[in-house]
Parts: C-alpha cells; sequence; structure tokens
C-alpha cells in the first residue's frame, strides 16, 4: 500500500473538515479552554486536534514550542483525570502542523477545570464541544458499577414513561414539572432508561431533550 505523505496525509484530513472526530485549532493561547476539547473527545468517541490549521482550512503553522506546552499542560493539570495524549508534528510547505490524537477515556466523566477550577464536563457533538447535562454524569456514574442495575417500576417510573410517550421529546426541565421530580430523582431515572435502551437523548437547538427509544 502507497504511504502518504505529510503533506497528503494532513491535506487528507483537513480535506474532512471539523466533525465529531477532528477539529482544528489556529493556535493554542488557553490552556483551560483546549481542556474542554479535550474532555469532549475523551467523554465521547475519541479524535484528534489539528494545531496551526485555521477553521477554514488554510495552514498557518504552530507558531512556538509553547503550544506545544499548554496542550501538555490542558491534558495534566486542567483535566479530571488527566487524558493520555499522541502528539505528532508534520512539515508542510514550510509550516509545522501539530496532531494532537485523544483516545476515549478509560473512566468518565473527564472534567475540565474552568477559572475558578471548578470542573465542568463535555461531549463532542458534530464540531461542537457542549456541557454535559446531569442525565450523562448519572449514566457515566451508573456505567461504573460493576453490579447489575435493578429499578423497580414504581408509580413514579411509570409516570416518567407514560409522559414521555404522550410527548414527542421532553427537556430535564419539562421532565421534572410534568412529572412533579426533582432534579435529581429525574436524572437517575433518565440515566438508567438510557441504559436499557429505554431512553434517547436528542440534541436541537443547542438543548438536550430525552425520547422514548422506538427502535
Amino acid at each position: 500500500m502507497k504511504t502518504l505523505t505529510d503533506t497528503q496525509y494532513i491535506r487528507q484530513l483537513i480535506s474532512e473538515g471539523e466533525h465529531c472526530h477532528q477539529d482544528f485549532k489556529f493556535e493554542i493561547s488557553d490552556a483551560r479552554k483546549i481542556a474542554r476539547s479535550l474532555s469532549a473527545f475523551a467523554n465521547t468517541e475519541g479524535g484528534r486536534l489539528l494545531v496551526g490549521v485555521k477553521d477554514n482550512g488554510k495552514i498557518a503553522g504552530v507558531r512556538s514550542d509553547e503550544e506545544i506546552y499548554m496542550i501538555e499542560a490542558a491534558a495534566t493539570m486542567y483535566c479530571q483525570p488527566k487524558v493520555e495524549l499522541k502528539t505528532q508534528t508534520y512539515q508542510i510547505e514550510g509550516k509545522t502542523v501539530l496532531e494532537v490524537c485523544i483516545g476515549i477515556a478509560a473512566s468518565k466523566p473527564v472534567y475540565a477545570l474552568d477559572e475558578n477550577n471548578k470542573p465542568w464536563a463535555y461531549i463532542r457533538i458534530k464540531d461542537e464541544n457542549i456541557l454535559a447535562t446531569p442525565v450523562h454524569l448519572k449514566v457515566w456514574q451508573h456505567n461504573k458499577k460493576n453490579e447489575g442495575a435493578l429499578v423497580e417500576f414504581s408509580e413514579r417510573e411509570q409516570r416518567l414513561l407514560e409522559t414521555l410517550k404522550d410527548k414527542e421529546s421532553l427537556s430535564l426541565n419539562q421532565c421534572c414539572k410534568l412529572c412533579r421530580l426533582n432534579r435529581k430523582v429525574a436524572s437517575e431515572l433518565l440515566a438508567d432508561f438510557i441504559r436499557f435502551g429505554l431512553v434517547e437523548s436528542v440534541f436541537c437547538g443547542h438543548k438536550f431533550y430525552f425520547k422514548l427509544n422506538t427502535e
């Protein structure tokens, strides 16, 4: 099989554009912001950053080694737990492009620390990093448990499922209001329903909704 040159390889990646597994970064100027991207990829399906590439796909090149150090800082200092990275530099038309590969986290969620060191978890949807909901956090929390989950279908479980059946989709707040549940309980129930394949989450209009899984 013919091996691609560095230029061909990077050009091929750039031609894909930004998507759920790939993000372009013109420059790295804030390690905490990069931590959000690392969190999103690690919590979803993994992916790569192409540093030194503008949003329109034009190659600008990495300007200094400081950018590489900032990525490492983002992974080790501003991600909890720390994110394992694989980095590779490529010389394209006299400019350096840095490829940063992020795998799927073995233990989710991976949090990114903000300016106040408050942890936030993100997920990757299409070409965006989206803040995870309390339901996502509960799904990850439940997945860490080795024992099988046992859910008793009491009146509140039935009420939530019936409400979801009557409505095409509902936000977490709507589930709470219509089913008279607090956010913690509603998040717990929706997380279990998602794990059992009864409910799925959909992202629309920059909001998460939940609906019955009809498949």
